[in-house]
């Protein structure tokens, strides 16, 4: 019993958990979380409403891009995190004037 512990508290935060490089999805996935989280962020404020709302919408869409060809659950959680944070910036952007 004490080996499962031991083999359980090492866990490592990967992207590649089925053991294969998916540098491709992995880049997507990325992309989607970096470029939502900016755009959440921008979307607090006004001024920046064009840019929140841009990099909002872009992050969307290649966040549901991602989705589809994403092959582990680990890279589906972050690009749910980043399409999220992508749409509620994009939601606060266009609140503040969005795209005009």
């Amino acid at each position: 019993m004490p080996e499962a512990t031991r083999s359980q508290s090492r866990a490592r935060l990967t992207l590649n958990s089925d053991g294969e490089r998916h540098p491709r999805e992995n880049g997507l996935t990325a992309f989607t979380f970096v470029v939502g989280m900016v755009a959440f962020a921008i979307g607090f404020i006004v001024r920046a409403h064009l840019a929140g709302s841009v990099l909002g919408l872009v992050a969307f869409v290649v966040g549901l891009y991602a989705q589809m060809v994403s092959n582990t659950r680990e890279q589906r959680v972050v690009i749910m995190a980043g399409i999220i944070a992508a749409f509620v910036g994009l939601g606060l952007s266009v609140a503040h004037g969005g795209f005009g």
